[in-house]
Protein backbone atom coordinates (compact mmCIF):
# COMPACT_ATOMS: atom_id res chain seq x y z
CA UNK A 1 0.00 0.00 0.00
CA UNK A 2 1.67 3.40 -1.42
CA UNK A 3 2.50 6.02 1.67
CA UNK A 4 2.23 9.33 1.18
CA UNK A 5 5.72 8.93 2.18
CA UNK A 6 6.81 6.79 -0.50
CA UNK A 7 4.86 8.93 -3.03
CA UNK A 8 7.31 12.05 -1.80
CA UNK A 9 10.40 10.13 -2.18
CA UNK A 10 9.35 9.36 -6.03
CA UNK A 11 8.41 12.96 -6.62
CA UNK A 12 12.04 14.61 -4.39
CA UNK A 13 13.85 11.78 -6.89
CA UNK A 14 11.88 12.85 -9.94
CA UNK A 15 12.14 16.38 -9.69
CA UNK A 16 15.93 17.15 -10.16
CA UNK A 17 16.31 13.98 -13.30
CA UNK A 18 13.12 16.15 -15.04
CA UNK A 19 14.30 19.58 -14.68
CA UNK A 20 18.13 18.42 -16.26
CA UNK A 21 17.50 15.38 -18.55
CA UNK A 22 14.72 15.75 -21.24
CA UNK A 23 13.16 12.50 -22.29
CA UNK A 24 15.10 10.44 -24.39
CA UNK A 25 11.97 9.92 -26.27
CA UNK A 26 11.20 13.71 -27.00
CA UNK A 27 15.65 13.95 -27.69
CA UNK A 28 15.29 11.09 -30.36
CA UNK A 29 11.91 13.02 -31.82
CA UNK A 30 14.65 16.50 -32.18
CA UNK A 31 16.89 14.70 -33.80
CA UNK A 32 14.34 13.27 -36.28
CA UNK A 33 12.83 16.70 -37.14
CA UNK A 34 16.81 17.94 -37.54
CA UNK A 35 17.08 15.38 -40.52
CA UNK A 36 13.40 16.58 -42.41
CA UNK A 37 13.45 20.05 -41.60
CA UNK A 38 14.38 22.06 -44.77
CA UNK A 39 14.48 25.58 -43.12
CA UNK A 40 18.31 26.55 -42.48
CA UNK A 41 17.00 28.72 -39.38
CA UNK A 42 15.24 26.12 -38.02
CA UNK A 43 17.67 23.45 -38.31
CA UNK A 44 20.03 25.71 -36.39
CA UNK A 45 17.50 25.85 -33.69
CA UNK A 46 16.85 22.02 -33.30
CA UNK A 47 20.83 21.49 -33.30
CA UNK A 48 21.06 24.05 -30.70
CA UNK A 49 17.64 22.10 -28.57
CA UNK A 50 19.63 19.19 -29.10
CA UNK A 51 23.30 20.65 -27.73
CA UNK A 52 21.41 22.58 -25.17
CA UNK A 53 19.49 19.64 -23.55
CA UNK A 54 23.17 17.62 -23.45
CA UNK A 55 24.69 20.50 -21.83
CA UNK A 56 21.91 20.35 -19.49
CA UNK A 57 22.20 16.65 -18.65
CA UNK A 58 25.55 16.59 -18.65
CA UNK A 59 26.58 19.22 -16.50
CA UNK A 60 23.16 18.49 -13.60
CA UNK A 61 21.68 22.11 -14.78
CA UNK A 62 18.37 22.88 -15.75
CA UNK A 63 17.35 22.65 -19.43
CA UNK A 64 15.47 25.52 -19.27
CA UNK A 65 15.18 28.55 -16.30
CA UNK A 66 11.50 28.21 -16.23
CA UNK A 67 11.87 25.26 -13.58
CA UNK A 68 8.05 25.66 -13.50
CA UNK A 69 4.80 24.55 -11.13
CA UNK A 70 4.99 20.32 -9.99
CA UNK A 71 2.15 18.62 -11.39
CA UNK A 72 1.84 15.38 -9.83
CA UNK A 73 -0.30 12.63 -11.13
CA UNK A 74 -0.65 9.12 -8.70
CA UNK A 75 -2.28 5.93 -10.59
CA UNK A 76 -3.36 4.30 -8.11
CA UNK A 77 -3.58 -0.05 -9.06
CA UNK A 78 -5.90 -2.48 -8.57
CA UNK A 79 -6.81 -2.58 -4.67
CA UNK A 80 -4.31 0.54 -3.74
CA UNK A 81 -5.06 2.75 -1.68
CA UNK A 82 -3.39 5.90 -0.14
CA UNK A 83 -2.62 6.45 3.09
CA UNK A 84 -1.19 9.79 5.16
CA UNK A 85 -1.35 13.65 4.54
CA UNK A 86 -0.03 13.12 0.85
CA UNK A 87 -0.44 17.14 -0.04
CA UNK A 88 1.72 17.46 2.64
CA UNK A 89 4.25 14.86 2.39
CA UNK A 90 4.78 15.93 -1.41
CA UNK A 91 5.80 19.47 -0.73
CA UNK A 92 7.79 18.66 1.80
CA UNK A 93 9.50 16.82 -1.21
CA UNK A 94 9.37 19.55 -3.46
CA UNK A 95 10.91 22.45 -1.08
CA UNK A 96 13.79 20.29 -0.61
CA UNK A 97 14.28 19.04 -4.18
CA UNK A 98 14.20 22.81 -5.50
CA UNK A 99 16.35 23.91 -2.43
CA UNK A 100 18.83 21.05 -3.11
CA UNK A 101 19.08 21.56 -6.96
CA UNK A 102 19.07 25.66 -6.72
CA UNK A 103 16.04 25.50 -9.17
CA UNK A 104 14.18 28.43 -9.71
CA UNK A 105 10.84 29.06 -7.19
CA UNK A 106 7.73 30.38 -9.29
CA UNK A 107 4.43 29.88 -7.39
CA UNK A 108 2.83 32.48 -5.93
CA UNK A 109 0.76 32.49 -2.72
CA UNK A 110 -2.33 33.27 -4.56
CA UNK A 111 -3.81 34.14 -8.09
CA UNK A 112 -5.05 36.86 -7.27
CA UNK A 113 -5.15 38.69 -3.46
CA UNK A 114 -1.56 37.51 -2.52
CA UNK A 115 1.30 37.16 -6.02
CA UNK A 116 4.08 37.12 -3.29
CA UNK A 117 6.52 34.17 -3.67
CA UNK A 118 6.18 30.87 -1.51
CA UNK A 119 9.84 30.91 -2.14
CA UNK A 120 9.74 27.07 -1.64
CA UNK A 121 7.42 26.02 -5.06
CA UNK A 122 5.17 24.98 -3.55
CA UNK A 123 1.59 23.88 -3.15
CA UNK A 124 2.83 20.81 -5.66
CA UNK A 125 -0.60 20.52 -8.19
CA UNK A 126 -1.84 16.68 -7.36
CA UNK A 127 -4.43 14.67 -9.10
CA UNK A 128 -4.95 10.96 -7.97
CA UNK A 129 -5.98 8.36 -10.84
CA UNK A 130 -6.60 4.57 -10.78
CA UNK A 131 -5.36 2.21 -13.52
CA UNK A 132 -5.10 -1.40 -14.10
CA UNK A 133 -2.75 -4.17 -12.81
CA UNK A 134 -0.85 -3.69 -9.50
CA UNK A 135 1.84 -1.32 -8.52
CA UNK A 136 1.30 2.59 -8.37
CA UNK A 137 2.82 4.76 -10.88
CA UNK A 138 4.07 8.59 -9.86
CA UNK A 139 4.00 11.13 -13.28
CA UNK A 140 6.10 14.26 -11.98
CA UNK A 141 6.03 17.22 -14.55
CA UNK A 142 7.50 20.16 -14.15
CA UNK A 143 5.14 22.74 -16.05
CA UNK A 144 6.51 26.33 -17.14
CA UNK A 145 4.66 29.34 -17.36
CA UNK A 146 4.61 30.02 -21.37
CA UNK A 147 3.36 26.89 -22.18
CA UNK A 148 0.78 26.79 -19.89
CA UNK A 149 -0.34 30.48 -21.20
CA UNK A 150 -0.69 29.12 -24.30
CA UNK A 151 -3.53 26.99 -23.87
CA UNK A 152 -7.08 26.42 -24.24
CA UNK A 153 -10.11 24.98 -22.76
CA UNK A 154 -13.61 25.92 -25.16
CA UNK A 155 -17.14 23.36 -24.63
CA UNK A 156 -17.68 22.39 -28.54
CA UNK A 157 -21.37 21.72 -29.30
CA UNK A 158 -21.45 17.95 -30.16
CA UNK A 159 -21.67 18.40 -33.82
CA UNK A 160 -18.54 20.08 -34.36
CA UNK A 161 -16.75 16.95 -34.45
CA UNK A 162 -13.09 16.38 -35.54
CA UNK A 163 -13.77 19.61 -37.57
CA UNK A 164 -14.62 21.39 -34.30
CA UNK A 165 -11.28 20.17 -32.98
CA UNK A 166 -9.20 20.45 -35.07
CA UNK A 167 -10.30 24.18 -35.29
CA UNK A 168 -9.57 25.06 -31.77
CA UNK A 169 -6.14 23.37 -31.74
CA UNK A 170 -4.83 25.15 -35.20
CA UNK A 171 -6.30 28.48 -33.73
CA UNK A 172 -4.70 28.59 -30.31
CA UNK A 173 -1.11 27.09 -32.29
CA UNK A 174 -1.60 30.37 -34.64
CA UNK A 175 -2.46 32.66 -31.97
CA UNK A 176 -0.14 31.39 -28.97
CA UNK A 177 2.60 28.73 -30.26
CA UNK A 178 5.83 31.69 -30.72
CA UNK A 179 5.33 32.35 -26.65
CA UNK A 180 5.25 28.55 -25.56
CA UNK A 181 8.96 27.46 -27.49
CA UNK A 182 8.39 25.49 -30.55
CA UNK A 183 8.77 22.65 -31.31
CA UNK A 184 6.28 21.93 -29.34
CA UNK A 185 4.05 18.28 -27.75
CA UNK A 186 0.56 19.13 -27.89
CA UNK A 187 -1.39 17.38 -25.51
CA UNK A 188 -5.48 17.35 -26.71
CA UNK A 189 -8.26 16.14 -23.87
CA UNK A 190 -11.52 15.55 -25.70
CA UNK A 191 -14.35 14.79 -22.85
CA UNK A 192 -14.96 14.76 -19.52
CA UNK A 193 -16.45 17.58 -17.92
CA UNK A 194 -15.05 21.40 -18.20
CA UNK A 195 -13.13 20.58 -14.64
CA UNK A 196 -11.60 17.80 -16.16
CA UNK A 197 -10.46 18.34 -19.59
CA UNK A 198 -7.57 19.70 -18.98
CA UNK A 199 -6.23 17.22 -16.95
CA UNK A 200 -6.66 14.72 -19.98
CA UNK A 201 -4.51 17.57 -22.39
CA UNK A 202 -1.81 17.24 -19.59
CA UNK A 203 -1.88 13.59 -18.94
CA UNK A 204 -1.53 13.30 -23.29
CA UNK A 205 1.70 14.84 -22.60
CA UNK A 206 3.14 12.22 -20.40
CA UNK A 207 2.50 9.04 -23.54
CA UNK A 208 6.34 9.34 -25.41
CA UNK A 209 6.40 10.50 -28.61
CA UNK A 210 6.68 8.06 -31.17
CA UNK A 211 4.08 5.64 -29.02
CA UNK A 212 0.81 5.74 -31.43
CA UNK A 213 -2.52 5.52 -29.78
CA UNK A 214 -4.05 2.30 -29.67
CA UNK A 215 -7.00 3.40 -31.40
CA UNK A 216 -6.67 3.28 -35.15
CA UNK A 217 -8.79 6.07 -35.65
CA UNK A 218 -7.56 8.59 -32.63
CA UNK A 219 -4.09 7.88 -34.11
CA UNK A 220 -5.10 8.98 -37.83
CA UNK A 221 -6.50 12.00 -36.00
CA UNK A 222 -3.35 13.05 -34.17
CA UNK A 223 -1.60 12.72 -37.75
CA UNK A 224 -3.66 14.67 -39.28
CA UNK A 225 -3.79 17.15 -36.53
CA UNK A 226 0.22 17.34 -36.68
CA UNK A 227 0.16 17.76 -40.44
CA UNK A 228 -1.89 20.61 -40.16
CA UNK A 229 -0.03 22.51 -37.13
CA UNK A 230 2.96 21.93 -39.37
CA UNK A 231 1.80 23.43 -42.25
CA UNK A 232 1.36 26.77 -40.25
CA UNK A 233 4.70 26.99 -41.13
CA UNK A 234 5.69 28.31 -37.57
CA UNK A 235 8.80 26.35 -37.19
CA UNK A 236 11.61 25.93 -34.57
CA UNK A 237 11.48 28.90 -32.28
CA UNK A 238 8.57 30.64 -34.05
CA UNK A 239 11.08 31.55 -36.68
CA UNK A 240 9.99 29.18 -39.51
CA UNK A 241 9.95 26.16 -40.87
CA UNK A 242 8.37 22.71 -41.01
CA UNK A 243 8.63 21.52 -37.48
CA UNK A 244 6.33 24.32 -35.25
CA UNK A 245 5.33 20.22 -32.60
CA UNK A 246 6.99 17.08 -32.86
CA UNK A 247 3.92 15.33 -31.82
CA UNK A 248 -0.18 15.83 -31.00
CA UNK A 249 -1.53 13.26 -28.05
CA UNK A 250 -4.95 12.69 -28.23
CA UNK A 251 -6.66 12.02 -25.14
CA UNK A 252 -10.54 11.21 -25.00
CA UNK A 253 -12.57 10.61 -22.24
CA UNK A 254 -16.88 9.86 -21.54
CA UNK A 255 -19.13 13.20 -21.52
CA UNK A 256 -22.54 14.26 -21.64
CA UNK A 257 -24.64 14.08 -24.85
CA UNK A 258 -25.18 17.80 -25.17
CA UNK A 259 -21.29 18.41 -25.25
CA UNK A 260 -18.19 18.22 -26.40
CA UNK A 261 -15.42 19.47 -24.61
CA UNK A 262 -12.16 20.19 -25.86
CA UNK A 263 -8.36 21.46 -24.13
CA UNK A 264 -5.02 21.73 -25.73
CA UNK A 265 -2.19 21.93 -23.14
CA UNK A 266 1.10 22.96 -25.20
CA UNK A 267 3.89 21.60 -24.18
CA UNK A 268 7.03 23.30 -24.77
CA UNK A 269 10.40 21.69 -26.20
CA UNK A 270 11.48 21.16 -22.79
CA UNK A 271 8.56 18.88 -21.95
CA UNK A 272 10.07 17.33 -18.12
CA UNK A 273 8.43 14.44 -16.88
CA UNK A 274 9.81 11.63 -14.78
CA UNK A 275 7.78 8.43 -14.25
CA UNK A 276 8.46 6.72 -10.75
CA UNK A 277 7.13 3.61 -10.35
CA UNK A 278 6.28 1.79 -6.82
CA UNK A 279 5.67 -2.03 -6.44
CA UNK A 280 4.70 -3.85 -2.77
Amino acid sequence: MPTAQRIAEAVRAAIPQAATTLRPDVVEALRRALHTERSERGRTVLRQLIDNARVASTDHVPICQDTGTVWVRIELGEGEDLSGDVQAAVDSAVAAAYRDARLRMSVVRDALVDRTNTHDNTPAFIEVAWRSGTGTAVHVMLKGGGSDNASRIEMLAPDEGTEGIARVVIETVTAKATGACPPLLIGVGVGATFDKVGALAKKALLRPVGDAHPHPEVAEIEQRLLEAVNATGIGPAGLGGDTTALAVHVVTAPCHIAALPVAVNMGCCAVRSATVEISE
